[in-house]
């Protein structure tokens, strides 16, 4: 038998079937949905890494890298948060103010006292790209310490974070 035949037809496929399509700017904006997520009760870092893959459009089939193709995510009950262990005060993020002696630590519990909302914009911030992309991301992300948010009039719809993957 020989190998001819079969290099000859490995050659002959039909590539138009293997193209990657990517969504442009428009069609990415007109996928876009509006959607509610309740934090009372959720651990931190496990929802945030799906609140980052939603923002990101990771669950979309027409997901492409470079375009901002997820969805507007609202967290409603951010105050009902929840850390494991003794992560409140244990913890501890860092940040320099650029002046000599101005490194300044603080735990999830002070930026929680300071806002509920702070806390889960810092964690979500840091899954997304750090890039210009990244930071039209974060502007997706609405979150609010109560269970009440001003955004009724885009309709979005209640999902169940624990069932996505």
């Amino acid at each position: 038998m020989s190998v001819e035949p079969v290099i000859k037809q490995l050659t002959t496929v039909e590539t138009t079937s293997y193209k990657t399509l990517s969504l442009s700017k428009e069609a990415a904006r007109e996928q876009k949905e509006w959607v509610v997520i309740d934090a009372q009760g959720q651990v931190l870092g496990r929802m945030c890494t799906k609140i980052a893959k939603l923002l990101r459009g990771k669950y979309k089939p027409s997901f492409t890298p470079n375009q901002d193709c997820g969805d507007n995510v609202i967290v409603i009950n951010a105050s009902g948060v929840e850390l494991t262990g003794n992560k409140w005060t244990g913890r501890q993020y860092v940040r320099y103010t650029g002046y000599p002696g101005g490194q300044r630590e603080y735990t999830p519990q002070d930026l929680k006292d300071k806002g509920a909302d702070r806390l889960i914009k810092k964690v979500v911030k840091g899954m997304l790209p750090k890039n210009r992309l990244g930071d039209k991301l974060i502007n997706n992300l609405y979150v609010y310490a109560g269970s009440e948010h001003p955004h009724a009039a885009q309709q979005p719809k209640l999902i169940d974070i624990n069932t996505l993957k």
